[in-house]
């Protein structure tokens, strides 16, 4: 088979590491980069880190607008798809370039296959839930990560096209940590904290509540920030407790050795929930919903809101329970080379 892969954002490069080693055993695979993730340290360096081929072709859509990055991706995957001809896409996740990926496949009537199917966060104010729901319903074949997301898609009536797969985040992990043996905060023991979503890291109150409060947890805390929220955090004089590191954004290596070794996570990302638990580590998610609601039924990740009157003990104190159950698979990627080759 011809099997084109459109990827363009980080998260997107990790999930298609392990696939993309499992599909070459047997397809020829071409690969698309629509340069939504455009820098070195968010885009080249994961395909380096994670052992996959260079991108055939890379769009160079940079950053823009949500319609002017969406469109010019559109574009530009029409006249690719055209030319290749491949018999599958294959599209990941729930970013920009997904959206484009199934708009332009499914204008040209070419099979599509999207991978991280399902997940609902029922918030219609994040761009991503859009992208979501458009991507199950223009693609052919659906691969859920959960039991819960082929909940999700069987509501919205589209159980005939869903497998239940797992997470291919699984074999990333795995692949990734098996080389890690230890990093410089190893031996004191920290959190690590991520933050991102703009209705979080957009208000400089709640960034000041939150700092103003995670100051009573005597803990180190790793805090990689984007350069945005740095930004924000320097132009309203927002003060960063002693015990709170904050370092550069991280390679996926790097971070997945942050990950390895921390003793809990706190974030708002919606990855980092699910790499937690694959991991092992208890996580705070600072959101009031979640697309991994599995990982809190679990007691593994606790959803706390930041104004929480209550909110360092709360993290302090968090314990998941014994029990870890396998709620996002193993042996992913080879699940879903063979549903790919029995569909076709």
């Amino acid at each position: 088979m011809k099997i084109l892969s459109i990827v363009g954002a980080r998260p997107q490069f990790i999930k298609l590491g392990p696939l993309s080693r499992e599909l070459r055993k047997k397809h020829d695979e071409i690969i698309i980069h629509t340069g939504q993730h455009y820098d070195y340290s968010m885009s080249e360096l994961f395909f380096n880190q994670l052992e996959i081929p260079a991108p055939d072709i890379n769009l160079e859509v940079g950053s823009g607008g949500q319609g002017e990055q969406t469109a010019k991706m559109i574009t530009g995957l029409e006249k690719n798809i055209i030319e290749i001809k491949p018999d599958i896409v294959l599209c990941f996740g729930d970013t920009n370039s997904t959206l484009a990926a199934c708009i332009a496949s499914v204008k040209l009537f070419v099979p599509i296959i999207h991978i991280e199917a399902g997940l609902r966060s029922f918030n219609r104010s994040m761009p991503e839930e859009t992208n979501r729901i458009v991507a199950d319903h223009t693609a052919n074949l659906l691969f859920a990560p959960t039991p819960a997301a082929i909940i999700n898609l069987r509501n919205e009536g589209l159980e005939a096209k869903s497998i239940l797969t797992g997470d291919i985040m699984v074999d990333s992990i795995a692949f990734v940590q098996s080389k890690l043996s230890s990093n410089i905060y190893s031996e004191t023991g920290y959190f690590l904290m991520t933050l991102h979503r703009p209705y979080n890291v957009d208000n400089p109150d709640k960034l000041n509540h939150l700092f103003n409060s995670l100051k009573n947890i005597e803990k180190l805390i790793i805090f990689p920030v984007h350069p945005r929220t740095l930004k924000i955090i320097h132009d309203n004089k927002i003060s960063i407790p002693e015990t709170i590191k904050l370092i550069e954004p991280q390679g996926y290596v790097e971070f997945q050795g942050l990950i390895k070794y921390a003793d809990k996570i706190i974030t708002d990302s919606g990855g980092l929930q699910k790499e937690a638990y694959i991991s092992g580590k208890p996580c705070i998610t600072l959101r009031p919903e979640t697309e991994w609601i599995e990982t809190v039924d679990s007691g593994w990740n606790f959803l706390l809101n930041i104004y929480d009157n209550n909110l360092t003990n709360k993290i302090i104190t968090f314990e998941p329970p014994v029990s870890h159950p396998e709620i996002f698979g193993l042996n992913v990627a080879q699940r879903m080379v063979n549903e790919i080759e029995n569909w076709f």
